[in-house]
């Protein structure tokens, strides 16, 4: 069984920065994808970023050049590091475990609250 948690949200002023992590554990094939999603109150779930265990990444063009996304593959676990955050960047965040194998098995954290406000 694999098992998804975030950390590291909260509040933070507009132009600030803040780091969310994601550690998965349990049996994780490759080749997988761990992604960030968020969710705005009122608005549907959508993608922010992703990086493959190969260290591939995507972003939103909303995101692009202020997030970044990073790995450490022996541990398991995916960085989001954001920057000159908006409040418009106020959302659950999500992080997701997709195995990109035959199986497309896809796992979901429970979620971590960024707030951007002053």
């Amino acid at each position: 069984q694999v098992q998804v948690e975030e950390s590291g949200g909260g509040l933070v002023q507009p132009g600030g920065s803040l780091r969310l992590s994601c550690a998965a554990s349990g049996s994780i094939f490759s080749p997988n994808a761990m992604g960030w999603y968020r969710q705005a109150p009122g608005k549907q779930r959508e993608l922010v970023g992703s990086i493959t265990n190969f260290m591939v990444t995507s972003y939103s063009d909303s995101v692009k050049g202020r997030f970044g996304i990073s790995r450490d593959n022996r541990k398991n676990t995916v960085y989001l590091q954001m920057n000159s955050l908006k409040p418009e960047d106020t959302a659950v965040y999500y992080c997701n475990l997709r195995n990109l194998g035959a199986s497309g098995m896809s796992y979901w954290g429970k979620g971590t609250l960024v707030t951007v406000s002053s």
